[in-house]
Order: structure tokens, then sequence, then C-alpha cells
């Protein structure tokens, strides 16, 4: 089994890239998703044979889930790590991709695949290396009243004992990749420049969704 990477010295200069539209990926965090596009499963086919990395990252038009073409990207995206991967039927596949570290796209490189291949630095985010990064930063109790009372508005369940548990990285990086924003949200949260950033922009998107959710509720509307 491959060794995870430990720090930007040990990523390639250049990874295949996965245009997908609303995926957020986060160090740490994993994402499943389902290949059967064919340029995708050579892609995963192509990673598999080696480094078993992906540059994860969105589009700039957000009208398509994957742009065909060489529809421009976003700047900023992710390396993930397949942790897993099923053939679930001819030409299929299920992974799990597992976020180690975002980067900068430079440039795309000219390539013979169907998909696309990109030059990458990531000097900028060695911290997402660290698992607990940032964490002393944030205010865990405000972001845990937030979570209650999102989950209030949304009626839904969370379990508090897994909660209570969870680191407090791990739990606003969990939050930004399920929280149900649009593209542009997403990216925003991706982009964030530390982890109480991305924190306190979680908890002003669900205040303001809240607060739209009682003006509609209002008698007076």
């Amino acid at each position: 089994m491959l060794k995870r990477p430990n720090s930007p010295a040990d990523l390639p200069a250049s990874v295949p890239l996965f245009p997908l539209t609303g995926a957020l990926l986060l160090p740490y965090a994993r994402r499943p998703l389902n290949i059967f596009e064919p340029r995708y499963v050579e892609m995963i086919d192509h990673a598999l044979r080696g480094d078993r990395l992906i540059g994860l990252i969105q589009p700039r038009d957000t009208s398509e889930e994957s742009p065909k073409g060489r529809a421009p990207l976003q700047r900023i995206g992710t390396v993930g790590r397949i942790s897993h991967f099923e053939e679930v039927e001819e030409a299929r596949y299920f992974v799990i991709l597992e976020g180690l570290c975002r980067f900068e796209l430079l440039k795309e490189m000219p390539t013979m695949t169907p998909f696309r291949r990109g030059l990458i630095a990531t000097d900028a985010f060695a911290s997402d290396f660290d698992r607990e990064f940032g964490e002393e930063a944030v205010d865990r109790p405000r972001f845990l009243k937030m979570m209650r009372d999102y989950a209030e508005f949304g009626n839904f369940d969370l379990n508090w004992d897994e909660i209570e548990k969870t680191g407090t990285a791990d739990l606003v990086n969990f939050c930004a990749m399920v929280s149900p924003y649009g593209a542009a949200e997403k990216q925003a949260l991706l982009e964030a420049d530390t982890l109480e950033t991305r924190a306190e922009t979680l908890i002003a998107m669900a205040e303001f969704e809240m607060a739209k959710g009682d003006d509609r509720a209002s008698p007076l509307n």
C-alpha cells in the first residue's frame, strides 16, 4: 500500500484533474464518488496504476456538473488520495477520495489522455497536513450552538456523542462538506485562509438561512 503523503514535498508537481461542480473536499475528510464517464474511469485506472492522487476542482461555469472540453477551472482545488475503490460493474467505479492538501492550479498541461492534467503548487497550504492546525482559534461552543440551532431549524437529528468526541478541525470541515450550499459558497469555504474563517463563514451562512426561514414563516409576510 502506498504511504499517505505527509507534506507538500511528498506530492507530485502535476495531477489528473477532476472538474466537478459543487464538490468540496477538505484535508482529512473523505468524499465518496461514483465514476462512470469513460474519461474519468480511465483517470481512475491511471491513478490506481500510480500514486492514487487526483485533483478535485470546480469549474468556473457551474451550469454543468462535469463540463466537457477545456472549460475554465477555479484557481484552488484539493489533492485527494484514493483510499478505497470498488469496481461495482463493468466500466464503473465507486471510490472514496481522502483530502490531502489544497492546491493552486498554475496551468493545464498538454496531454494525450481524455482527462485533464494540471501543474500545481501546494507549498502555501502546507498547514493542511496538520490535522489540528488552527483549532485553538475556533470558538467551538459557538460553532456547536450553530449546529444545534440549525439541526432544530432543519428538523434533523445529530449524533451528539460522536460530535463531542470529534476534533474541532474535523468537525468544521465535515460541516463544510455536507452543507447544503451552492458551488460559489463551497468554493469560498475551500479558500478560507484559516479554520476560524471557515467556521465563522459557516455560522454566518447558517444564521442567514435561518433568518430567511423565519421571515418566510412570519404572518406579516
